[in-house]
């Protein structure tokens, strides 16, 4: 059995704002930031990378990171329960800006990949970084502070085409890796001098057993769900990983139940509140991330094919239509933070407007997208969408969760989200490639794939879809979501940590 060993209450829970606690937040928000503008960025390289390296697996540098971030997520969880918020974070930067280094010095492509998947820990700082925030800052203080924390991961992608232009353009793929070793050196070094440690603990033995199964099932899955539209639905690698990847899963699952102290709590996952609340958040990040790859894609299609929609941009041109979204995102986040903190509105309402908003914005872009201006309008409209969302997500598990599993549970959680956000992604293109391809000549597009206007707005009304999906899952949440006890060993307020005994 689970025991939860402390050390004493946190520093200033009963203060206001502190200009410590000011650069604490800050630093946490930007390590956030980076982690949001690398896929924009890295994604921008792959052209210029896979012709250095005369590769056409360019796609593994966005596969390995998102894998090693989906397979490390659910043990860094655990053990930042049982060691240390802080210390698992730091560590995970640490290794990050190892990967960045080696990213950026790495003479051939191998050892480019596996900087990337060192570089890949970044991934569970989502997760450290508003659990960590709970335990440690003041009460009164952190809603708003974990709202800005997720929902200001908008912010600089803003700016990240004309960044990741520029360095690429001006000084190479490489220089984009130095960026990101340098950013993420001084926000580790910010956060060490900051941010105290957490002081709750969960005093529990690592399922070693647990986080292999776990991990390596959901790398398996993940592989085939990145790699079966190239590869093949019917080709024996996919089916391999596939099949491969949900028997290792099904194994972890008979062990989780039969181990006395698993990795993950099984009787934590069947909770309502937990389970609605992965389903919900996994489409309304799978809608984000529909966005982010389906919306360049419009744009940037050439008016000349006259396909119906396209304005010929470049990625750079296209952060115009990005930053309406970007702003709108960190102001939902605002005002999330605000009316959960201040006016005691619950984050399940707001979570539910927010995915039924989103839902509201797929839609009007489904039916209109042939208008710059009207596009930027309704990029805006989702974006208030996804800033709500992404804002009461953490707010829902802090209400939810006992802060001595806070960051066990937001682990599974966000494994769970990666693998529906990639499997909505997955289904849009696959009905595209399907029944949508525009019926121009290789020699025409220059081997490019284009897609009709029909599809797109297949493609649009889908994130519609799942976006409803997501805002009913939201509604199934309990009004009063009322957290469930800690561990054996707890005593007293849950709010308050108390020695055990």
């Amino acid at each position: 059995m689970d025991n939860v060993v402390t050390q004493g209450d946190s520093p200033g829970r009963d203060e206001g704002w502190t200009p410590r606690l000011i650069v604490s937040l800050v630093s946490m928000m930007l390590l956030l930031e980076v982690l949001a503008v690398s896929y924009a960025m890295v994604s921008m390289a792959i052209p210029s990378i896979s012709a250095h390296f005369r590769t056409a697996q360019g796609a593994w540098l966005i596969t390995a990171f998102l894998l090693v971030g989906a397979i490390t997520g659910p043990i860094l969880g655990k053990l930042a329960d049982v060691y240390g918020k802080r210390k698992v974070l730091l560590g995970s930067v640490a290794v990050s800006v190892v990967g960045s280094l080696i990213s950026a010095v790495a003479p051939s492509f191998g050892l480019l990949i596996f900087g990337r998947c060192l570089t890949g820990f970044l991934g569970s700082a989502v997760f450290l970084s508003y659990s960590l925030i709970r335990d440690i800052f003041p009460r009164k203080t952190v809603a708003l502070a974990v709202s800005l924390c997720t929902s200001g991961m908008g912010l600089i992608a803003i700016a990240a085409p004309f960044l990741g232009g520029w360095l690429i353009d001006s000084y190479g793929f490489r220089s984009m890796f130095w960026f990101f070793t340098v950013a993420l050196a001084v926000f580790c070094v910010m956060i060490m001098l900051s941010t105290p440690e957490s002081p709750v603990r969960l005093r529990s033995r690592i399922d070693w057993l647990g986080a292999v199964l776990l991990g390596a099932g959901i790398a398996a899955v993940l592989v085939a769900i990145s790699f079966g539209p190239t590869w093949g639905w019917v080709n024996g690698s996919t089916l391999a990983y596939l099949i491969g990847g949900v028997v290792l899963l099904a194994f972890w699952l008979v062990s989780a139940m039969k181990v006395a102290e698993p990795l993950i709590d099984l009787n934590v996952l069947r909770r309502r509140p937990v389970f609605l609340t992965a389903i919900a958040s996994s489409f309304c990040y799978g809608g984000s991330a529909l966005l982010t790859v389906v919306v360049p894609m419009v744009v940037m299609t050439p008016a000349m094919l006259h396909l119906g929609y396209g304005f010929g941009v470049d990625a750079k041109g296209f952060a115009i239509f990005q930053t309406p979204n970007s702003i709108t995102v960190v102001l939902a986040g605002v005002i999330t933070g605000l009316l959960i903190g201040r006016r005691n509105i619950r984050p399940r309402v707001l979570l539910a407007s927010g995915l039924t908003i989103l839902a509201v914005g797929f839609a009007l872009i489904a039916v209109k997208h042939d208008s710059k201006v009207l596009l930027m309008v309704f990029m805006g409209v989702a974006g208030i969408g996804i800033g709500l969302g992404y804002s009461s997500i953490p707010n829902i598990l802090i209400e939810a969760v006992p802060p001595q599993l806070q960051a066990t549970t937001s682990s599974v959680v966000n494994a769970i989200q990666s693998i529906i956000s990639s499997v909505v992604t997955l289904v849009v293109f696959t009905v595209l490639n399907n029944s949508f391809r525009a019926p121009f000549p290789p020699e025409m597009t220059h081997g490019a794939t284009f897609y009709t206007n029909e599809g797109y707005r297949v493609a649009f009304l889908i994130g519609t879809v799942g976006a409803l999906i997501g805002a009913l899952a939201a509604i199934g949440l309990p009004r009063r979501i009322e957290r469930f006890a800690a561990p054996a060993g707890a005593e007293g307020d849950e709010d308050v940590p108390v020695l055990a005994h």
